[in-house]
């Protein structure tokens, strides 16, 4: 019966599918969107290391033999018009996605 040959088929791709829906489904908690505080709320102050200062003194907290490292120079850039602290909070946003992302693709790839 044809039904019964479509369903083993099927049947030998179901670990694959299911560790893709897995997956597929965790990786929707990496890019979910972030609701914007309402009218009134009160944001917190930009943290330290959104400046440059705080970036240089924290890599040399964390690391001293190392130190600051930034060879491309990109947090004195001011992207889009935007301000400095702006660009570093997205340079710092992306680098954390373009990780989950590359941790994600490293699993899917094993």
């Amino acid at each position: 019966p044809l039904h019964l040959q479509r369903a083993s088929r099927y049947h030998k791709f179901a670990p694959m599918l299911s560790a893709s829906v897995a997956l597929s489904a965790g990786s929707a908690a990496i890019t979910a969107p972030v609701a914007a505080p309402g009218r009134g709320a009160v944001r917190a102050a930009a943290p330290a290391l959104m400046d440059k200062s705080g970036l240089e003194g924290f890599a040399k907290e964390l690391n001293p033999v190392v130190g600051y490292w930034d060879p491309l120079n990109l947090s004195n850039g001011e992207f889009w018009g935007d301000s400095n602290s702006a660009t570093i909070g997205f340079l710092r946003e992306s680098e954390i996605k373009h990780g989950r992302v590359a941790v994600a693709a490293f699993v899917g790839y094993i």
